[in-house]
């Protein structure tokens, strides 16, 4: 469905995305991984067209991405950036509200379907006894989930998402991933920034690996996560749970049924 090509882009002549490829399919969620710095928000943001590569092209369902209008990009990608402040007073439910804005004429109000479509999303995000709280007296994770609603809304093909999960704790990072599975298996796709290795093999299909603005592993999980590619990439160790001995540690798995 979306497919790019040797995606090119410097600041003040320091390269920071080489000729990296990128592709994703209806259905799928590929996790973005790599240290700080790698260019994996710089990929997402080109994508979105918040930023112009120098060179490279993308396409979404076999048509130039460029040749969409704006409207209609907005309908069909929906970019979640990292959690960043917002001035505004504006209630939970207006900010949720505004990810419809794509589907509407200028100065209409959401309709009936508009209101269904929002409703759903506000109980799936867990934010029904938020509604009609101001957005900047919410904790980071609720801002969080506040911005992720507004992108899921949009109900759009593809979903890009950076660093959804940061400032959640551990039962609603877990929601977060359901949430995008969801998404996937309605038919529309993500495009997801994870920093927690374990999170990213456990939901998502396929993993591209990004080191020094470079693509330096895409596949399966068991094809990235490699021993060798994980020192080249953050100069860490795998453990092997069978061959060595480690602090006994707690890993979130699963989410209880209330």
């Amino acid at each position: 469905m979306l497919y790019g090509e040797s995606l090119t882009l410097s600041r003040e002549g320091r390269p920071i995305l080489e000729e990296v490829d990128i592709s994703l399919a209806r259905g799928e969620m590929l996790g973005l991984i790599g240290p700080n710095g790698a260019g994996k928000s710089t990929l997402l943001r080109l994508i979105a067209g918040v930023l112009q590569a120098d060179a490279g092209q993308l396409w979404l369902d076999g048509k130039p991405l460029d040749d969409f209008s704006r409207r209609e990009r907005a309908r069909r990608i929906a970019y979640l950036p990292q959690l960043s402040e917002i001035a505004w007073p504006l209630s939970v439910e207006r900010l949720v509200e505004l990810g419809r804005l794509p589907h509407l004429e200028p100065w209409q109000r959401p309709g009936h379907n508009d209101r269904t479509i929002i409703e759903r999303v506000i109980v799936q995000t867990d934010l029904l006894h938020l509604r009609q709280r101001a957005f900047n007296t919410l904790s980071g994770g609720e801002q969080a989930r506040v911005l992720l609603a507004r992108a899921l809304v949009t109900e759009p093909d593809i979903l890009l998402a950076d660093e959804p999960v940061a400032a959640l704790d551990p039962a609603h990072q877990l929601d977060v991933m359901e949430l995008l599975t969801d998404h996937c298996e309605a038919g529309q796709s993500v495009i997801v920034v994870l920093h927690d290795l374990t999170l990213a093999a456990h939901y998502c299909h396929r993993l591209q690996l990004l080191y020094e603005g470079t693509t330096l592993a895409d596949g399966l999980m068991d094809e990235v996560l490699t021993e060798d590619n994980l020192a080249t990439a953050y100069a860490i160790e795998l453990a092997d749970m069978e061959d060595i001995e480690i602090t006994p540690f707690a890993l979130p798995w699963r989410r209880l049924k209330e």
